[in-house]
């Protein structure tokens, strides 16, 4: 069964920086579609950044290309989001996704950003 577990989100000013972490089991995060969603209040979940297996290949939404990475820990099992620049409307709760062949997509319980002006 696959569990996803995020981890680092928090209250950060804007212009500073936050990096979120989720940490997979029951599959092998190298061998998955790895991505990271968020969605604010009021709104729908939208797509923030992908990393594909196996070649690492990486996505990003326009409204954070440049300022957001998302990166792989085979090692850890993990898939991080490295967050710069924080703005306002980056606040969110923002959820990590696996697809595997087996399992389909599974979701986290999401962690909450909030940025403060």
């Amino acid at each position: 069964q696959v569990q996803l577990v995020e981890s680092g989100g928090g209250l950060v000013h804007a212009g500073g920086s936050l990096r979120l972490s989720c940490a997979g089991s029951g599959f092998t995060v190298s061998s998955s579609a790895m991505s990271w969603y968020r969605q604010a209040p009021g709104k729908e979940r939208e797509f923030v950044a992908t990393i594909t297996n196996p070649g690492g290949t990486t996505d990003y939404a326009d409204s954070v290309k440049g300022r957001f990475a998302i990166s792989r820990d085979n090692a850890k099992n993990t898939v991080s989001l490295q967050m710069n620049s924080l703005k306002p409307e980056d606040a969110a709760v923002y959820y990590c996704r696996a697809y595997t062949l087996h399992y389909g997509f599974s979701w986290g319980q999401g962690t909450q950003v909030t940025v403060s002006t």
